[in-house]
């Protein structure tokens, strides 16, 4: 026979349990609900990295080009790239007194790069000019398209001149993002000496940033056409035409013009901005030269993207 003191302290038992049970499941659901929330924190995307990048040859300092001089020109491309507000770009054909000019006149940026007959000041620069504002340095150095990479001032394969591409891995300050620049300027003869160039940047960027975004901006001194242009795009490592791929397309449809001598229908785009998959074009822009009025900016056009990723 139960008691009645038996029964108070069974019923109180059984309700202190189901009590506890309840703190139990309410618990864990709080627990299970932070937890999820932290990890979707956690795992919530990183802002996007919107970038105006330039491929830009401003034609080396040559005399012989008169009124289309680097003396009556080094002011015009440098407002010009403070006009087109470009985070970065990748000019070929700069001389290191050129570079000096470009920095006097442009605080705002930073660059890389080196003379490509000594490693140092001699010879024509593929330099990289990036805001230092927006975008940490973490990393960079050029390397001689040739069979021997690191070999200062060699000639690869069957290139007529030296060749270089200068390369920087950069950080986004705004969100922590890391990508890659890397700008060249291939050969005008050796048709090897381009394909190899070509397959040598994709392995570097391979080694450097592996999966992470890369942009590869320079003269490539072929049309779309050429064996170096398929190497590119045709590679299992995919790299994108940024301006056949762009949202949206605007300018000419040519780079190359020799300050105006060549027609503008017969006039071929041999600068490009090849990008990785993970990397959307909004828009891309050639500005066409003015030829009524005889007042260039180089002999080649240069080519704007706008980016995202």
């Amino acid at each position: 026979m139960v008691n009645r003191r038996d029964l108070f302290y069974r019923k109180n038992i059984t309700s202190l349990s189901f009590i506890s049970m309840k703190l139990y499941t309410i618990l864990g659901s709080f627990l299970g609900l932070s937890l999820c929330m932290t990890i979707a924190s956690c795992q919530s995307p990183q802002p996007t990295s919107e970038i105006t990048w330039s491929t830009f040859n401003i034609r080396y300092d040559n005399p012989y080009d008169s009124l289309n001089s680097w003396t009556y020109r080094k002011d015009t491309v440098a407002n010009f790239i403070k006009a087109q507000n470009l985070d970065i770009v990748g000019m070929q054909e700069v001389l290191h007194h050129q570079l000096e000019d470009l920095k006097a006149r442009l605080p705002e940026y930073a660059e890389v790069g080196v003379g490509r007959e000594d490693g140092k000041t001699q010879g024509e620069y593929a330099p990289l000019f990036y805001k230092k504002d927006r975008f940490e340095l973490l990393d960079n150095n050029t390397f001689w398209l040739s069979q021997y990479s690191d070999s200062v001032g060699f000639i690869g394969w069957d290139g007529a001149c030296t060749r270089i591409a200068t390369w920087a891995k950069l950080k986004d300050k705004t969100n922590g993002k890391i990508f890659m620049a890397i700008n060249t300027h291939f050969d005008h003869v050796g048709t090897e000496a381009r394909k190899k160039g070509a397959l040598l940047i994709i392995e570097k960027i391979k080694e450097i940033v592996g999966d992470q975004p890369a942009v590869v901006t320079g003269d490539f001194n072929v049309s779309g056409q050429s064996e170096a242009y398929q190497t590119i795009t045709g590679n299992s490592f995919v790299l994108k035409d940024a301006h056949k791929t762009a949202l949206q397309q605007e300018g000419a449809s040519y780079t190359f013009h020799d300050f105006g001598r060549i027609p503008a229908d017969s006039c071929e785009k041999i600068d490009f901005i090849f990008v990785t998959p993970q990397i959307e074009v909004q828009r891309s822009y050639i500005p066409e030269e003015n030829r009524e009025a005889k007042k260039f900016l180089s002999d080649h056009n240069p080519e704007i993207v706008h980016l995202s990723f």
